[in-house]
Protein backbone atom coordinates (compact mmCIF):
# COMPACT_ATOMS: atom_id res chain seq x y z
CA UNK A 1 0.00 0.00 0.00
CA UNK A 2 1.31 3.39 -0.96
CA UNK A 3 2.35 5.89 1.67
CA UNK A 4 0.42 9.17 1.91
CA UNK A 5 1.74 12.55 3.06
CA UNK A 6 -0.50 15.43 4.05
CA UNK A 7 0.81 18.87 3.07
CA UNK A 8 -0.77 21.70 5.08
CA UNK A 9 -0.35 25.15 3.52
CA UNK A 10 -2.16 28.36 2.63
CA UNK A 11 -1.56 31.42 0.47
CA UNK A 12 1.97 32.74 0.79
CA UNK A 13 3.74 29.38 1.10
CA UNK A 14 7.32 29.40 -0.18
CA UNK A 15 6.89 27.96 -3.70
CA UNK A 16 10.01 25.78 -3.65
CA UNK A 17 9.38 24.46 -0.14
CA UNK A 18 6.03 22.98 -1.14
CA UNK A 19 6.78 21.96 -4.72
CA UNK A 20 10.31 20.57 -4.15
CA UNK A 21 9.45 18.09 -1.38
CA UNK A 22 6.10 17.27 -3.05
CA UNK A 23 7.89 16.28 -6.27
CA UNK A 24 10.55 14.29 -4.39
CA UNK A 25 7.85 12.39 -2.50
CA UNK A 26 5.85 11.69 -5.64
CA UNK A 27 9.00 10.60 -7.51
CA UNK A 28 9.55 8.12 -4.66
CA UNK A 29 6.04 6.72 -5.21
CA UNK A 30 4.48 8.51 -2.23
CA UNK A 31 1.03 10.09 -2.61
CA UNK A 32 0.66 13.72 -1.53
CA UNK A 33 -2.52 15.52 -0.49
CA UNK A 34 -2.66 19.31 -0.11
CA UNK A 35 -4.95 20.61 2.64
CA UNK A 36 -5.71 24.26 3.26
CA UNK A 37 -8.09 26.67 4.95
CA UNK A 38 -10.27 26.97 1.85
CA UNK A 39 -11.03 24.80 -1.19
CA UNK A 40 -9.81 25.56 -4.72
CA UNK A 41 -6.20 26.64 -4.88
CA UNK A 42 -3.54 28.48 -2.91
CA UNK A 43 -0.87 30.79 -4.27
CA UNK A 44 2.80 30.53 -3.47
CA UNK A 45 5.44 33.18 -2.86
CA UNK A 46 8.47 33.16 -5.15
CA UNK A 47 11.33 35.61 -5.61
CA UNK A 48 9.69 38.39 -3.55
CA UNK A 49 6.40 38.20 -5.42
CA UNK A 50 3.34 36.00 -5.79
CA UNK A 51 4.13 32.68 -7.40
CA UNK A 52 2.09 29.86 -8.88
CA UNK A 53 -1.18 28.36 -7.71
CA UNK A 54 -1.34 24.85 -6.27
CA UNK A 55 -4.57 22.86 -6.19
CA UNK A 56 -6.08 22.18 -2.79
CA UNK A 57 -7.33 18.59 -2.42
CA UNK A 58 -9.15 18.97 0.90
CA UNK A 59 -9.83 21.58 3.56
CA UNK A 60 -8.33 21.34 7.04
CA UNK A 61 -11.75 20.42 8.46
CA UNK A 62 -11.72 17.26 6.30
CA UNK A 63 -8.35 16.01 7.58
CA UNK A 64 -8.19 12.74 9.50
CA UNK A 65 -4.59 12.25 10.63
CA UNK A 66 -5.05 8.47 10.81
CA UNK A 67 -5.37 8.39 7.00
CA UNK A 68 -1.81 9.72 6.44
CA UNK A 69 1.70 8.50 7.13
CA UNK A 70 3.34 11.92 7.60
CA UNK A 71 2.74 15.67 7.70
CA UNK A 72 4.67 18.23 5.63
CA UNK A 73 4.70 21.91 6.63
CA UNK A 74 6.28 24.20 4.01
CA UNK A 75 7.58 27.58 5.03
CA UNK A 76 7.42 31.04 3.66
CA UNK A 77 6.78 33.80 6.15
CA UNK A 78 3.06 34.37 5.52
CA UNK A 79 1.92 30.76 5.26
CA UNK A 80 2.87 29.44 8.72
CA UNK A 81 2.09 32.77 10.37
CA UNK A 82 -1.52 32.50 9.12
CA UNK A 83 -1.78 28.78 9.89
CA UNK A 84 -0.51 29.05 13.47
CA UNK A 85 -3.49 31.29 14.21
CA UNK A 86 -5.90 28.59 12.99
CA UNK A 87 -6.99 26.15 15.70
CA UNK A 88 -7.57 23.29 13.26
CA UNK A 89 -4.09 23.63 11.73
CA UNK A 90 -2.53 23.49 15.20
CA UNK A 91 -4.75 20.52 16.14
CA UNK A 92 -3.56 18.64 13.05
CA UNK A 93 0.07 19.03 14.16
CA UNK A 94 -0.86 17.70 17.61
CA UNK A 95 -2.77 14.76 16.10
CA UNK A 96 0.24 13.70 14.00
CA UNK A 97 2.53 14.11 17.01
CA UNK A 98 0.20 12.09 19.26
CA UNK A 99 0.25 9.32 16.62
CA UNK A 100 4.08 9.61 16.47
CA UNK A 101 3.95 10.11 12.72
CA UNK A 102 6.72 12.07 10.97
CA UNK A 103 6.20 15.83 10.91
CA UNK A 104 8.50 17.63 8.47
CA UNK A 105 8.69 21.44 8.74
CA UNK A 106 11.02 23.75 6.81
CA UNK A 107 11.98 27.43 7.02
CA UNK A 108 9.22 29.25 8.98
CA UNK A 109 7.14 26.03 9.09
CA UNK A 110 8.42 25.17 12.60
CA UNK A 111 6.36 28.11 13.89
CA UNK A 112 3.45 25.65 13.75
CA UNK A 113 5.44 23.23 15.88
CA UNK A 114 5.93 25.99 18.46
CA UNK A 115 2.23 26.84 18.43
CA UNK A 116 1.36 23.15 18.89
CA UNK A 117 3.82 22.98 21.81
CA UNK A 118 5.73 19.99 20.44
CA UNK A 119 9.33 21.31 20.40
CA UNK A 120 10.13 21.44 24.13
CA UNK A 121 13.25 19.35 24.72
CA UNK A 122 13.55 18.45 21.04
CA UNK A 123 16.40 19.25 18.61
CA UNK A 124 15.13 21.37 15.72
CA UNK A 125 16.22 23.94 13.18
CA UNK A 126 14.49 26.59 11.09
CA UNK A 127 14.88 29.92 9.33
CA UNK A 128 17.30 32.20 11.26
CA UNK A 129 14.59 34.67 12.29
CA UNK A 130 12.59 31.99 14.15
CA UNK A 131 15.53 30.43 16.03
CA UNK A 132 14.74 32.55 19.12
CA UNK A 133 11.07 31.50 18.96
CA UNK A 134 12.13 27.85 18.84
CA UNK A 135 14.55 28.30 21.76
CA UNK A 136 11.94 30.19 23.80
CA UNK A 137 9.59 27.23 23.27
CA UNK A 138 12.19 24.96 24.88
CA UNK A 139 13.81 23.49 21.77
CA UNK A 140 17.48 22.65 21.42
CA UNK A 141 18.15 24.74 18.30
CA UNK A 142 20.83 23.74 15.80
CA UNK A 143 22.00 25.38 12.58
CA UNK A 144 22.25 22.51 10.10
CA UNK A 145 20.52 21.51 6.87
CA UNK A 146 18.27 18.96 8.53
CA UNK A 147 17.58 18.03 12.14
CA UNK A 148 15.78 14.79 12.98
CA UNK A 149 14.56 14.20 16.53
CA UNK A 150 12.09 11.37 16.90
CA UNK A 151 9.19 12.13 14.58
CA UNK A 152 10.26 15.75 13.96
CA UNK A 153 12.20 16.60 10.79
CA UNK A 154 13.17 20.26 10.37
CA UNK A 155 15.23 22.28 7.91
CA UNK A 156 16.26 25.92 7.49
CA UNK A 157 15.78 27.10 3.91
CA UNK A 158 15.22 26.22 0.24
CA UNK A 159 18.86 25.13 -0.17
CA UNK A 160 18.11 22.36 2.35
CA UNK A 161 15.21 20.86 0.35
CA UNK A 162 17.19 17.86 -1.00
CA UNK A 163 18.35 16.79 2.49
CA UNK A 164 14.93 17.63 3.98
CA UNK A 165 13.09 15.57 1.36
CA UNK A 166 15.53 12.67 1.74
CA UNK A 167 15.05 12.62 5.53
CA UNK A 168 11.26 12.53 5.15
CA UNK A 169 11.38 9.77 2.54
CA UNK A 170 13.74 7.75 4.80
CA UNK A 171 11.37 8.24 7.76
CA UNK A 172 8.51 6.88 5.64
CA UNK A 173 10.59 3.85 4.64
CA UNK A 174 11.07 2.81 8.28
Amino acid sequence: MSKRVLIVATDGFEQSELEGPKKALEDAGIETVVASLKPGSITGWKDKNWGDAVAVNITLDEVDASEYDALLLPGGQMNPDILRMDDRAVDIVNEFDDLDKPIAAICHGPWLLVEADVVDGRTVTGWPSIMTDLANAGADVVDQEVAVDGNLITSRKPDDIPAFSKALIEALAD
